[in-house]
């Protein structure tokens, strides 16, 4: 049996997402899924490289969350389809609460 290597519990989800370089303005995504420690979405029609750092605006229930994380990895899925992965570097502490509340419910005890 293999061992979860993630630190963090994600939360599905296929919500559209606003993302953008942090001096840049809002584009449209589409997110796969959320932890407490970043976010990962598709991008359509824009660059996005390693160490980025990128603004995230999404919503967890009716809470609207806004946080800046960088790049760890990015994959082109298609011509124009890129998969990223965020990791949070400056996210309000209850809107980080709010994902780690989120993900308890999902942690077996």
């Amino acid at each position: 049996m293999e061992r979860e290597r993630r630190k963090y519990t994600r939360i599905a989800t296929d919500q559209v997402i606003s993302y953008a370089m942090v001096d840049a303005g809002d584009q449209l995504g589409v997110s796969v899924d959320v932890s407490a420690g970043g976010i990962r979405f598709e991008a359509v029609g824009c660059e996005i490289g390693l160490s980025d750092t990128i603004r995230v605006t999404f919503n967890v229930g009716d809470r609207t969350i806004v946080a800046v994380g960088r790049v760890s990895w990015a994959t082109e899925t298609d011509p124009i389809t890129t998969e990223v992965g965020l990791e949070f570097i400056d996210i309000d502490p209850a809107a980080l609460q709010i994902l780690e509340d989120e993900t308890e419910v999902l942690t077996p005890v």
